[in-house]
């Protein structure tokens, strides 16, 4: 185990005014160790974690980020975020609403005339999932590593991946409830281009990476390399036991503007906090973000526009997103008021076991140590809401979700 203290590079923004509150709890940091080593137990080589709150930073990493050279893990390396692009996806959409270039209630085919059969599908049913666009993602990776390799050098345009999406049938009328579907996040990339008339890449470096100084974090789509000192990712085939694919290089062209960001644990923080503080929305747009649904039956687990809340065992709410995307599992999560965030990441995937782990990381973040047990016979606290989310009945479900 490495144990890296160091002082908060970018200060959280203010808190806006409110009534004072009990003091946060400590963060257990042994406690995020050992959801770390609980993550290497799971299958994965190597697993970090970056807290960050008014007493400064703290790193806690496990294992390695290249299998071959044995370095490792290292709290400043870069990765592969997944469906944390998601989220930069959003603010960027979010900012052209407060702009006045397109409503959150338009027509998705009033701004791209064609693009969808459906008229009813709004900008707003996008950013929630609640479109009932098929995910085309559930049949390209059926097949974990074979569906993989089809894809890791491939260049899809959008529209190719919207395609596959219709060939599918709807999942739900729109409006009606929330699926998952990165295919609402590839159309969302679609509007940005088409409302900016710039790549992707550039606007979210316009909008976001360049005004927070986001030095780590790119769209390098379609290049295939991670640039910089970087984890090596490594993909869990079907096969119990076969062994791990590297799946560092790769164009993920397959998720663009759903998936295809590159980042490290520094700068996801930063971006998050940034996001709650209202440094990258206005009040307004920033409350529509944050008006929250159920996505299950528990009520401890919500989706916004682009963000995901989970509501913690000892009350804490935090906000954020998790990404999914070959051989890399992600959390960035940070309180309402930006003041305390989490930044995990695991350099594995199709292992659900090793995302459960990783998602522990939380309660000891936010929620700070348990209380002792009672007595010799007294049962382990009950896994958190971040625990519970990775309880799949197939566990490599979740890379067809790119969560």
């Amino acid at each position: 185990m490495t144990v890296t203290p160091v002082s908060a590079a970018v200060a959280a923004p203010p808190a806006p005014a409110r009534p004072a509150a009990a003091p946060a709890p400590a963060p257990d940091l042994e406690g995020i160790s050992q959801a770390l080593r609980n993550t290497l137990a799971a299958g994965a080589p190597g697993a970090m974690a970056r807290y960050t709150g008014p007493g400064g930073v703290q790193h806690r990493t496990e294992g390695v980020q290249d299998r071959t050279t044995g370095a490792a893990m290292d709290p400043a390396s870069r990765f592969r975020i997944g469906s944390v692009t998601k989220t930069f996806s959003t603010v960027v959409l979010l900012q052209l609403v407060s702009e006045g270039k397109i409503g959150l209630d338009d027509p998705v085919t009033a701004h791209l005339p064609g693009v969808l059969p459906d008229d009813r599908i709004t900008v707003r049913h996008l950013l929630s999932h609640r479109s009932g666009l098929s995910d085309y993602t559930n049949a390209m990776f059926e097949r974990t590593v074979p569906g993989f390799e089809s894809v890791r050098n491939r260049v899809f345009t959008y529209q190719e991946l919207v395609d596959l999406s219709l060939r599918e049938p709807r999942t739900t009328e729109p409006g009606a409830a929330y699926r998952y579907s990165n295919t609402n996040f590839v159309v969302v990339g679609m509007l940005i281009e088409k409302l900016t008339g710039k790549p992707v890449a550039k606007a979210y470096e316009q909008r976001i990476i360049k005004p927070l100084k986001l030095k780590n974090t790119s769209y390098v789509h379609p290049s295939t390399a991670v640039k910089g000192r970087h984890a090596r990712g490594y993909l869990h085939p079907d096969e119990e036991g076969a062994p791990l694919v590297d799946s560092t290089e790769q164009t993920v062209s397959w998720a663009q503007s759903a998936g295809a960001m590159i980042s490290n644990e520094a700068d996801l923080s930063t971006f998050m906090s940034a996001l709650l503080g209202g440094r990258l929305l206005p009040a307004d747009t920033l409350d529509a973000m944050l008006t929250m649904t159920p996505t299950d039956a528990t009520n401890t687990r919500f989706y916004g526009l682009g963000l995901r809340r989970y509501d913690l065992t000892c009350g804490t709410s935090v906000y954020g997103h998790t990404g999914t995307v070959q051989g890399f599992y992600t959390y960035a999560f940070t309180t309402r008021d930006g003041r305390r965030s989490l930044s995990a990441m695991a350099n594995t995937s199709n292992r659900g076991a090793a995302n459960t782990a990783l998602g522990g990381t939380l309660e000891a973040a936010f929620c700070g140590k348990k209380p002792a047990p009672a007595g010799p016979t007294a049962r382990s606290a009950a896994p958190s809401a971040a625990q519970h989310d990775f309880t799949a009945p197939r566990a490599e479900a979740d890379i067809r979700e790119n969560r």
